[in-house]
């Protein structure tokens, strides 16, 4: 295993962005931390997460899946991942060990499936059996089709009542982020075995899908659960500028593309409205976008002083994204870490002693422990 040691200031980089109409106050802290190179050669590594101390499970986009034992930089490949549609934004996307892993051994997946002509996002799940995936078995197939190649999300998340909800994007068709008879767009909520919950906000209702929960998202790629305080938080990219911070709400209409902080990419008008009545206002906004991919919210005992607070990785502006939350729910302060390794940070995962994982697409994997 290569190791580099990196000592750094938290604060590095210190910035503050637009929340909605306000700026996030800069918050000076003196708490230092190790970066250390874990592991490199892994193509993309899209997701990644615990299974338990050591064994950190993680997917390549490509479609490949292993495991690594970060005491010493050993990968054990997974046999047994199914085809996926690697084209694009497509692949092997996000991977979750069920809340009930240690009895169960499920393991969640999300990909995306390919069709005769393009590909679609799908949650799945299966056990390890040795150095194979076992009993892979696709819980929901969603119906986003697109001849696109982008916007497939896509993240898992549990909360603390037996629910998966997994995200996906609008698949480059933005109209259909505000159409409830479709998934794209949208954040889905079902039980871990795949059903569909009796409580969910559209079961029953015409014209609707019942496994969505919230709805006019444009490319969510960060999913956290709070079991402390029953929150799920969202993060999702923007077009140029108007990334998001959401706080989920049963049933809610987040906007996408009615409302929008963003430029269109080509003349640079706007995309949409700042607000409209009746769909709910992001928590934070960045401009410009940093491009978002995955959302942790830390709880571990290694940082006393960054818990509750929501870490991100930035593809665009190659930093660690961390926000400060109140008690409410509301963003406070924004801090920028690991500027100085320029590097897109893809996914991220905290393990049992509270150190955080950030992996990059240079292939790396890299681990923060205290001072």
């Amino acid at each position: 295993m290569r190791l580099r040691k990196i000592r750094t200031l938290w604060l590095n980089g210190l910035l503050a962005l637009c929340l909605g109409w306000s700026s996030l106050p800069a918050q000076a802290d003196s708490a230092e931390f190790n970066v250390t190179e874990v592991v490199k050669g892994l193509g993309i590594p899209w997701g990644m997460a615990f299974l338990d101390d050591n064994r950190l499970i993680f997917t390549q986009r490509a479609g490949k899946a292993g495991i690594l034992d970060v005491r010493n930089g050993d990968i054990t490949w997974l046999k047994g991942v199914p085809f996926v549609y690697d084209t694009g934004q497509g692949g092997l996307l996000d991977v979750k060990p069920s809340p009930d892993f240690k009895q169960t051994g499920w393991i969640y997946f999300t990909y995306s499936k390919p069709l005769p002509t393009t590909a679609i996002t799908a949650l799945a799940r299966a056990k390890i059996q040795g150095d194979e995936l076992v009993n892979w078995e696709d819980l929901m197939v969603t119906k986003s089709e697109s001849y696109r190649n982008i916007h497939f999300g896509s993240r898992i998340a549990f909360d603390h009542r037996g629910h998966v909800f997994f995200s996906v994007g609008d698949r480059g068709r933005r109209h259909k982020a505000q159409q409830q008879d479709n998934h794209a767009g949208s954040i889905l909520r079902l039980m871990l075995d795949g059903d569909i919950p009796k409580d969910n906000p559209f079961v029953g209702q015409a014209g609707t899908l019942p496994e969505i929960w919230s709805y006019g998202h444009r490319n969510p790629q960060g999913l956290a659960y709070d079991v402390q305080h029953q929150r799920l938080w969202e993060i999702e990219h923007g077009p140029r500028g108007g990334d998001e911070i959401n706080l989920i709400q049963k049933g809610q209409n987040y906007g996408w593309p009615i409302v929008s902080r963003g430029k269109e990419y080509g003349s640079g008008e706007p995309v949409g409205k700042p607000h409209q009545t009746g769909m709910i206002e992001p928590v934070k906004v960045y401009i410009p976008s940093i491009a978002p991919s995955s959302l942790l919210l830390y709880d571990g005992d290694a940082f006393p002083q960054w818990r509750g607070n929501l870490f991100a990785g930035s593809l665009v502006l190659r930093h660690l994204n961390q926000v400060v939350l109140s008690p409410e729910g509301k963003a406070i302060a924004e801090h920028r870490l690991l500027k100085d390794l320029n590097q897109r940070i893809r996914s991220l995962a905290q393990d049992t002693q509270g150190h955080l994982y950030v992996a990059t697409d240079s292939g790396k994997i890299y681990r923060l422990s205290p001072k």
